[in-house]
This record gives structure tokens, C-alpha cells and sequence, in this order.
């Protein structure tokens, strides 16, 4: 810990993966943090809470994949044990069960994608619709998530890039979208082509044990956050939650010097945001100082999307096959989620019933209807894919409406959206939705972007060692190989040929 860091003070803005992450490591390195939460507790929408009977609750589901080394880092680091084992999942349609996924990392490991494919059991789709998909393994080699890549692939909607490669539409309709709909939460026409590439890749195709997935064993909140809670603030770091920030104020010198909320005024020398594209279009409409830049005000054209998650107690033991399940065409631009926390959850273990969480994304033609109707809608999409469901009786119920609450990667996005470093000198930038190019996504994307705003306060204000970023697994060498000569062949041609193609 060093002397002179402990005058220097920073403000973290908002208390996710990211803003936690920033404010952990500050905090160890001495520096005086302050983190302020717009929300009544920390954690942002993956915390969770207990309803007035007692029950947990959360907003969502959250999953954990084998390539998120810097989280299950932090976990060991801070003592806690708060996962299931690897655990294998299922799709289904209204049909019934569609796919199966095995552990990958149990399984002979082949070059990739090789493994993805063979070892993923298919219940219903032609070998012939999966073979349309050998095309597209020159855009896993194009796309390098390099900033060429994003600008050439980002305007590009999913579904354009699966019909040019000449994906058959069984292949697109039951795997592509159904994945698009659960990982980035929206329709193939509402995608960018280059989120659904680095997306896929990082979670699915780089790596066979890449789609492997543990869960919390509880919310997020009571298990991983609580305890890393303690860990800050035994490290020094003040947490204010019910604190929005309304204001920044800023010197002749591009530097802010005190975050506004309301009345108060937090003096500071960095400071870092950590919040979602909503949470940051919220601040910039209240503040001049942030309006006054254009890099913030391009932010307006960011969108989120909708979710909707509810969880049902049933009288009654059901048999669900599968801990872990997505679904798809229940509704055409609507994905939808549900896992059976008696399998996964410590505090339901031994509940006489069964307990279900169901999480629908681009859930916006649900959230205005009526708790009762919601429920009703569940059920019956439940009973399709498990039908001892249907003469199960709910006996208590959890409908949370998430309006704009996770990142939209619309085609077209990437030009608005911000790296870490921003035109105020001493502001830095967190989140899943940030430019950077370590290629993770998600929660783990979201607590590295908050390890690198943090590097940057050090490497800006001169005191302190920077976090260790664990990088992504290496491609492998026949990737490597082939993006090798792609970009040679690019620039060759690019040297040659005129430009006048699109990009």
C-alpha cells in the first residue's frame, strides 16, 4: 500500500461486476474510494433481495462460463465456495426438447469447432441444416475483435450475415436466433453481426470446454457479493448506495474535481464509470457537464432492452430433467430461460415443492400485463417442455419487470460506444457495453473493463500496482494460422484494389 495513494481519492460510479472490481483493487492499493450506488443496495441487477415473506429473489439468472478466468480468480481469492458443479443444459421449442449439451471438458477434446459439433446432441435438426453452417467458418477467421473488424462487421444485422453465408433457415430459426435471443438478448434483425461473432466465439467456438457452465448456488447477491462487500470496506472503500449522480464538476484543465448527487458533492481526483447504458443515459440527461461533450451525448443513440423475470413455487415435486434450459419459439422475438433451483440453489434443496426460475429477454410485449396473466403465460410455456408442470398449482409467485436493463448490440452501434478513456482526463469508463479488446463478454467482460478503469486511475495518477488481467485462452494454432494468412491476404488486396466496396 502506498503513502501518497492514500490521499488520492476516486469516485466509482455504480456498483456492479465493474464498479466493484475498481473499487476492490483501489481500495487494496490505498487509495481513498468512494462508490456510490444509484440503486437501495450494491450489486446493480444481479444482486438480488428477499421478498416481504422471506423468499430470495433476483433479477435474473446468471450463468458462469468455463472462459471467465478473471471471476472464478476473484472467487478464490476471496475464499468462497458459491458454484454448482459443471452442469449440463437443454433446449427446447414448443415441440419439446431440442438439444442436449454435454460437459465439454469431460469429453475427448478435438480442434475446435470440431468438439461444438459433434459432441452437441441434436434431437431434431437435419445433419444437412448443420452442415450450412461450414461456410460460416470464414468469419470466425475475419472477425479478430480487433476495432477493422467491429467497423467492417458492426452494420451488418445477424441475420444478414447468416443468409449471406447461406445458413438454411431450420439451421438459422432453431440455433442462431435461439442462441441470439439468450446471449444477446434480441432478434437476428436486431443484432449486430459483429457482437454475434465476438459473442459466439468467446462462449461457444473458441475453445471446446468454452459453453461449460456453473451457477450460483444461491442470488449472486447473498453468495459472491455480500462477502466481497466485507472485503471492500475492511480495505478502506466507503459505499453510499441511494446515491444518483447528477452532476460532475470540471476545472479549465478537462479534469473533474467533484461528482454531484442532488445536494452533496464528492471531491475527488479520478473518477470511474460503472454503470449500464440506461444508468448513463439517466446521468447525462441531468448534467450539463457531460451534455457538453459529444462523445457523451452520441450515447443517446445506445439502446437497452427489456427483461422479465419471474419465479414460481409449486405444490408440488416435479421432475425437470436438466438444471439449466433455454427455449426458443415461444414467441418470435422473444428468448426465454428456466432452471430448476431445487437442483441449484442451497435454500431449496429441501423445499417440499419445486421451484422454477423463468427469465424471458426482449421480454417487451409482457411487461405490461398483469402479475396473474404473466404467471399464467409461464406455466403453460413450462408445460411444453415439462408437462407434469401443467397439474402442478402455483402456490406463490415473483414477477420483476426490468425495463432497458441489459446492453443492446444493435447494428450500427459500435461507433457510439466508448472506450476506457474518455476526453475528461481523469474520468475512465466500465461496463459490458465498453470498447476494449481483451474479447470476453458479459459478467466477466463487465469486472475486467472494472480491473482496467482501475489501471488506469494508477497508471494516471502515479501510485499503486496494477491488477493482474487474466487474458482469454490463446486461439488455437490452426485459428491462429488461418487469421495469419486472412489478414495478410486483406492486406494485399486492400493494397491492389481500388476502395470503393463497402466495408
Amino acid at each position: 500500500m502506498s503513502e501518497a495513494s492514500q490521499g488520492k481519492r476516486v469516485v466509482v460510479v455504480g456498483a456492479g461486476w465493474a464498479g466493484l472490481g475498481a473499487t476492490y483493487h483501489l481500495a487494496k492499493q490505498g487509495y481513498n474510494v468512494t462508490l456510490l450506488e444509484a440503486g437501495a443496495y450494491p450489486g446493480g441487477l444481479v444482486a438480488g433481495w428477499k421478498t416481504a415473506a422471506g423468499r430470495s429473489v433476483e433479477a435474473g439468472i446468471h450463468g458462469f462460463w468455463y472462459p471467465y478466468k478473471n471471476i472464478f480468480s476473484l472467487i478464490n481469492e476471496l475464499g468462497i465456495s458459491p458454484f454448482t458443479t459443471w452442469t449440463r443444459s437443454s433446449q427446447y421449442s414448443p415441440a419439446g426438447l431440442e438439444v442436449e449439451s454435454p460437459i465439454f471438458q469431460d469429453l475427448p477434446r478435438l480442434p475446435t469447432p470440431l468438439g461444438t459439433f459433434l459432441y452437441t446432441q441434436f434431437k431434431r435438426l437435419p445433419l444437412i441444416d448443420r452442415l450450412s453452417a461450414l461456410p460460416l467458418l470464414y468469419t470466425l477467421i475475419d472477425f479478430d475483435n480487433s476495432d477493422a473488424a467491429w467497423r467492417r462487421y458492426d452494420c451488418v444485422t445477424a441475420r444478414e450475415l447468416f443468409k449471406d453465408f447461406g445458413v438454411s433457415a431450420r439451421l438459422y430459426r432453431e440455433s442462431f436466433e435461439a442462441m441470439l435471443l439468450v446471449g444477446l438478448f434480441a432478434p437476428g434483425e436486431q443484432c449486430s453481426a459483429a457482437a454475434t461473432l465476438g459473442m459466439l466465439y468467446f462462449f461457444i467456438l473458441a475453445h471446446q470446454p468454452d459453453f461449460d457452465v456453473v451457477w450460483c448456488r444461491g442470488t449472486v447477491g447473498e453468495k459472491i457479493f455480500r462477502p466481497w462487500m466485507e472485503r471492500i470496506e475492511k480495505a478502506g472503500a466507503r459505499v453510499l448506495a441511494n446515491r444518483r449522480v447528477t452532476d460532475l464538476i470540471v476545472d479549465n484543465y478537462s479534469q473533474v474535481t467533484g461528482v454531484v448527487c442532488g445536494d452533496e458533492v464528492f471531491d475527488t481526483d479520478a473518477v470511474i464509470f460503472a454503470v449500464g447504458i440506461t444508468g448513463m443515459k439517466k446521468m447525462i440527461s441531468s448534467s450539463p457537464s457531460l451534455q457538453s461533450r459529444e462523445e457523451f451525448r452520441n450515447l443517446s443513440n445506445l439502446g437497452a432492452i427489456d427483461v422479465l423475470a419471474t419465479r414460481l413455487w409449486f405444490d408440488r415435486k416435479i421432475n425437470i430433467p436438466r438444471p439449466s434450459n433455454a427455449c426458443f419459439g415461444f414467441s418470435p422475438t422473444t428468448g426465454w430461460t428456466f432452471f430448476d433451483l431445487n437442483a441449484l440453489h442451497d435454500e431449496y434443496h429441501d423445499e417440499p415443492g419445486t421451484v422454477v426460475e423463468a427469465d424471458f429477454y426482449h421480454a417487451n410485449q409482457f411487461l405490461p400485463l398483469e402479475d396473474e396473466e404473466i404467471v399464467s403465460i409461464v406455466q403453460r410455456y413450462l408445460t411444453s417442455c415439462v408437462p407434469a408442470v401443467q397439474s402442478a398449482k402455483v402456490i406463490d409467485h415473483s414477477v420483476i419487470r426490468l425495463p432497458q436493463a441489459v446492453s443492446h448490440f444493435a447494428p450500427g452501434s459500435y461507433r457510439f460506444m466508448l472506450p476506457a478513456k474518455t476526453s475528461f482526463k481523469n474520468v475512465f469508463m466500465s461496463g459490458d457495453w465498453i470498447i476494449n479488446r481483451h474479447g470476453s463478454w458479459s459478467q466477466e467482460k463487465a469486472y475486467v473493463t472494472g480491473l482496467e478503469a482501475a489501471n488506469l486511475v494508477i497508471s494516471s495518477l502515479g501510485e499503486g500496482t496494477p491488477a493482474n488481467i487474466l487474458p482469454v485462452e490463446a486461439d488455437e494454432l490452426h485459428i491462429q494460422v488461418a487469421r495469419a494468412i486472412n489478414q495478410t491476404v486483406r492486406q494485399i488486396g486492400n493494397s491492389v484494389l481500388p476502395n470503393f466496396w463497402l466495408p
